[in-house]
């Protein structure tokens, strides 16, 4: 038996007996070792294996696996420009704290430097990731976020025994650590500001936090908080609105990354309490009045009911402003899907205009399993992170913008086998920049609105993925009812940018006045 053949084998039995079970292979020459033991394993029914071209979508795509599962996800590929291409769902990984291994096979130490074919310096690819380099004696760690391991393989590459390698493996269970919370104790009229990452933290953990508090929630993902103030980005905008509603202290789980209208609100009250475990590792330079790694003991004490009263009352005023509009447009676009899909199921939420349309216009509500790329919020792989999110539920849903869909379109070529409808926001390029101050400059479309002038119907249909086009309310409602299986794709084709942007900042001003006039703001 060769040396690299027994190092593959050390590596994936002691990945199995972790606790990993879903492995994704981009395949190549160099990673054979890997591949070959992985069949092998998967022919025992010990591990689930996943095959994807393209190493950039196979890694989006285990990201989506490990943020479905919460579980360590391996993705693996040969050497060279393959393992960059590992980059940045490794990035969204690190930022979000989410379980992903990236394996990357590398030729002997000896042939670095020396112009050897597909050969670089694959040790520390990944800046402030955990990296491991391989070559014997296999000795790494998982932790909590996203880890590197590197791995020497030289030649022969293909085994030369039919040794049963996988005999008496046993799976280890992870041990949970208890942590002892710290205790916070808040005085007078505050807010719980939740970021749509939930600093990490389950749902259910900020549920239960968010509950005991009795505060205003202002969620960015309402669709997980049904107790949430709804359209808070929306009337916040207003900065009357704002100082009428300053807070004695407000407490942010997570990170808030979405509206400027929250991070002003936020940033303008006196006292913040911060709880994000990541600001001992990746946000160190985050300041508060006090940090907190993990949900504290909280005590709240002198929270005046009229303080939570003007909250919900605002909040109805600006409700009734949003249903007043039924005008076809993204944001009511949005609404629509987010209110009408069924319980018990997955949404995955693009970047850039979804997301926002989704914190200010939905209506707060649960039942449903969200998700996005939060960590640094880019476009690339959505596609892939869907499907393999996907996977992991009966029935899934998805709403992303054209140029995010089309950033990642080779996910098509081995796309998912699940039941998804994936709802594509099609204004034809960069919508949000039309919301952004770079709105109006000179070679505002060539380097910002990039249209992409394609026919998405006929693009996916090429892929033989069935698709169909809606342009209206109803044609959408039509479309969220009919369960189709399998994957299917809606076109949503809405008003172009410039009247997109119109309209978002005539609803604000009307949200604003309807506002300003309920509570007598000059």
């Amino acid at each position: 038996m060769s040396s690299t053949t027994d190092l593959a084998r050390q590596v994936i039995r002691n990945l199995i007996e972790a606790g990993v079970s879903d492995f994704v292979i981009s395949p190549g020459s160099r990673n054979a070792p890997l591949s070959i033991a992985l069949h092998e394993a998967s022919a025992k029914g010990f591990v689930e294996l996943h095959i994807k071209l393209d190493e950039r979508g196979a890694a989006f795509y285990a990201l989506g696996i490990s943020k479905a599962t919460n579980r360590y996800v391996a993705v693996i590929c040969t050497s060279g420009t393959a393992a960059a291409n590992f980059h940045p769902a490794m990035l969204e990984a690190r930022h979000s704290q989410n379980k992903l291994i990236s394996i990357t096979a590398d030729r002997p130490e000896r042939l670095r430097k020396t112009g050897a074919n597909q050969t670089t310096d694959q040790v520390g690819l990944f800046p402030n990731i955990n990296s491991f380099d391989l070559v014997a004696g296999v000795k790494f760690e998982l932790g909590t976020g996203p880890i590197h391991l590197n791995i020497q393989f030289d030649e022969p590459l293909l085994p030369k025994d039919n040794n049963d390698w996988l005999a008496g493996l046993k799976i280890h269970e992870a041990k949970v650590e208890k942590v002892n919370p710290k205790s916070l104790l808040v005085t007078g009229n505050g807010v719980l500001v939740i970021g749509h990452d939930l600093g990490t933290f389950s749902s259910e953990e900020v549920e239960a936090f968010a509950a005991k508090s009795g505060l205003p929630i202002i969620a960015e993902d309402p669709l997980t908080f049904p107790a949430a103030i709804a359209h808070c980005s929306a009337f916040l905008g207003d900065e009357s609105v704002r100082k009428y509603l300053t807070a004695d202290y407000a407490i942010v789980i997570g990170r808030t990354t979405l509206s400027r209208s929250i991070n002003t609100y936020v940033a303008n009250i006196a006292k913040s309490y911060v709880i994000d475990p990541r600001i001992a590792t990746i946000d160190t330079k985050r300041t508060a009045t006090q940090v907190f790694f993990e949900l504290p003991k909280l005590e709240v004490e002198t929270l005046n009911q009229s303080w939570i009263s003007d909250w919900q009352e605002i909040s109805r005023i600006t409700s009734e402003q949003i249903k007043s509009d039924e005008s076809w447009s993204e944001q009511n676009a949005v609404r629509t899907i987010t209110s009408a899909i069924p319980n018990e199921c997955a949404l995955f939420i693009g970047s850039s205009r979804p997301i926002r349309d989704t914190e200010a216009f939905a209506t707060p509500r649960n039942g449903i399993k969200v998700f996005a790329n939060r960590g640094l919020a880019g476009i690339d792989g959505n596609l892939s992170t869907i499907f393999g999110i996907s996977n992991h539920f009966e029935r899934s849903f998805a709403i992303i913008g054209d140029l995010t869909f089309l950033h990642d379109l080779t996910a098509l070529l081995r796309p998912s086998t699940s039941n998804l409808t994936i709802f594509v926001i099609d204004n034809n390029g960069g919508g949000i920049f039309s919301t952004l101050p770079q709105a109006g400059v000179s070679g505002f479309e060539d380097l910002f609105g990039t249209p992409q002038n394609q026919d998405l119907v006929k693009v996916i249909s090429a892929f033989g993925i069935a698709v169909s086009k809606v342009k209206t309310v109803s044609d959408l409602n039509l479309a969220i009812a009919h369960n189709k299986t399998g994957l299917n794709v809606v076109i949503v084709e809405v008003p172009n940018r410039e009247t997109m942007a119109a309209n978002l900042a005539q609803t604000y001003s009307r949200i604003s006045k309807a506002v300003r006039m309920g509570l007598n703001l000059a």
